[in-house]
């Protein structure tokens, strides 16, 4: 092996790539021959034969890790066309059953092993104190720290039971910033003090419940120093600190938080020299409308090429490659061995229907089609939070109406408005806050017809909301049908909730 041989191999260990397709592109096959980590799936790549997909990859690269975003909710890989089955963590959060929580993490755990993959990146640690976040939101527990610390540890439990790796995100808490890293750098500007008290318990609660890894978040907080913390050796070294002997992976260094300002491959190095050891290069389709054919293949060798280099000139200590590429492996080897998890018995229609709160008073509606005039934001790389699946199951056979809040005309509202009145009608939205525009055009519609309900699937509708809404606490298939159940029979959820 020549020199330059060994450096790639080294550096592929500590690498995680996305890909394009659903299959084995020739790049990703050289790399996992010459010693990839693994890679990271993406809905893209799961609308095939996944189980051969990665029986082929474990074929070329015995020790892989496969991973995959699998949080149930609002986020899923395994479910994307038809919308997720699973309760999501803010539907958890509320219903406050940590046996719900350990069995809902149990499931996950077990579908992410039946196609073959090894690592969930979940559960979501992020406390979600500012109700504009644009990226956690119904992803987290909740606004509380305990009750988040307690749900992360119960979800931790329930994926590892599986036999497979969890990874909590996003130390050190993504939960008080109000920008997406997927577009900008968020800064969380809370003291020191502030994020110890809050944000940090439930990495804490992750540790303590055995996590294997942890993702960092492409986020700064200025009591650390301006770098974000995925490349900040304070933000990382706390974490050791605080006993964590795991994992430590990036976020995906291709986000722009990363990518528009040190690029994938300084932040490859970077984050590396900080003390991480696993560097998730992410979805090639980060990009947006910028994205090439071969985008995936040029994020991952601009990442191994840097990395290579550094360690060439001695910039990056071949020593701290070599310690993060001894705790992927002993990672891989620990799950490598696992057996197939057996079902268990799960009932996550009752959990949805416990998480859901109506509020307002109002007349069931028949079990007929229904207009669906939905509001709700444009999905966002992390959150697809947009998707088809809601309002139709919904609609249950009726027409879904959409309307863009943020650019809506008069003229665009006073047609929806008038679409209420041909039949049984509701609204669907994600953002109910005052400020927000979807609010503004509800409120507007509601007042040529004042008796629509609004289903919230965003964060629980604000008390000053006035009329009948539900909450159901995710943009998911599971979450639509628990509405569509309260729509039909409203007493059943009516002021469950207080928080």
């Amino acid at each position: 092996m020549t020199g330059d041989d060994e450096l790639i191999t080294l550096t592929n260990s500590v690498l995680w790539p996305g890909f394009l397709g659903t299959t084995v592109p020739p790049w990703l096959a050289d790399a996992l021959r010459q010693g990839l980590a693994g890679v990271v799936y993406f809905g893209q790549n799961l609308d095939g034969d996944t189980q051969s997909l990665s029986a082929e990859i474990h074929r070329l690269a015995p020790w892989a890790l496969i991973g995959v975003d699998e949080e149930g909710g609002s986020v899923t890989r395994l479910e994307t066309a038809a919308g997720s089955t699973l309760p999501g963590a803010a539907q958890l959060g509320a219903v406050d059953d940590l046996a719900a929580t350990r069995e809902t993490g149990y499931e996950i755990g077990r579908r992410v092993d039946a196609i073959g993959a090894d690592v969930v990146i979940a559960p979501v640690a992020d406390v979600n104190t500012d109700p504009r976040n644009p990226v956690i939101g119904v992803r987290a527990f909740g606004s509380d720290s305990p009750l988040v610390s307690r749900h992360v540890a119960a979800a931790v439990q329930g994926i590892q039971d599986a036999g497979v790796a969890a990874c909590a995100k996003h130390y050190p808490g993504h939960g008080d910033t109000h920008l997406d890293s997927h577009h900008d750098l968020p800064r969380l500007t809370l003291s020191e003090e502030e994020i110890a008290a809050v944000h940090l318990p439930p990495f804490d609660a992750a540790v303590a419940a055995g996590v294997r890894t942890i993702m960092t978040a492409h986020i700064c907080a200025p009591s650390w120093g301006e770098a974000p913390a995925t490349l900040n050796a304070l933000v990382l070294g706390r974490l050791r600190d605080a006993g964590f002997d795991g994992v430590i992976i990036t976020d995906a260094l291709d986000m722009a938080a990363i990518r528009e300002r040190v690029g994938i491959g300084g932040g490859a190095v970077q984050a590396l020299a900080a003390g991480a050891d696993l560097l998730c290069i992410g979805n090639p389709t980060n990009p947006g409308e910028a994205m090439l054919p071969d985008q995936d293949e040029r994020d991952y060798r601009t990442a191994r090429d840097a990395i290579v280099a550094a360690l060439r000139t001695g910039e990056l200590p071949r020593e701290r490659v070599q310690e993060a590429a001894g705790r992927v492996r002993r990672l891989a080897e620990a799950i490598r061995t696992r057996s197939t998890p057996p079902p268990r018995p799960f009932g996550p229609a009752a959990i949805a229907d416990r998480a859901v709160t109506a509020r307002g008073g109002f007349a069931p509606l028949d079990d007929a089609p229904t207009t669906v005039i939905d509001l709700r934001r444009a999905s966002s790389l992390a959150v697809d939070s947009a998707a088809s699946h809601v309002a139709l199951a919904l609609a249950a056979g009726g027409d879904v109406v959409r309307l863009d809040a943020s650019s809506a005309s008069d003229a665009d509202i006073d047609t929806a408005a008038d679409r209420t009145r041909r039949g049984q009608s509701v609204l669907l939205a994600d953002r109910l806050d005052d400020e927000s525009p979807q609010r503004t055009v509800l409120d507007r519609i509601r007042a040529a017809r004042g008796d629509l309900v609004t289903v919230n699937v965003g964060l629980p509708t604000p008390a000053s909301f006035p009329g009948a809404v539900i909450d159901t606490r995710a943009a998911s298939l599971l979450a639509a049908q628990a509405a569509r159940r309260a729509l039909l029979n409203p007493h059943r959820n009516e002021n469950r909730y207080d928080r």
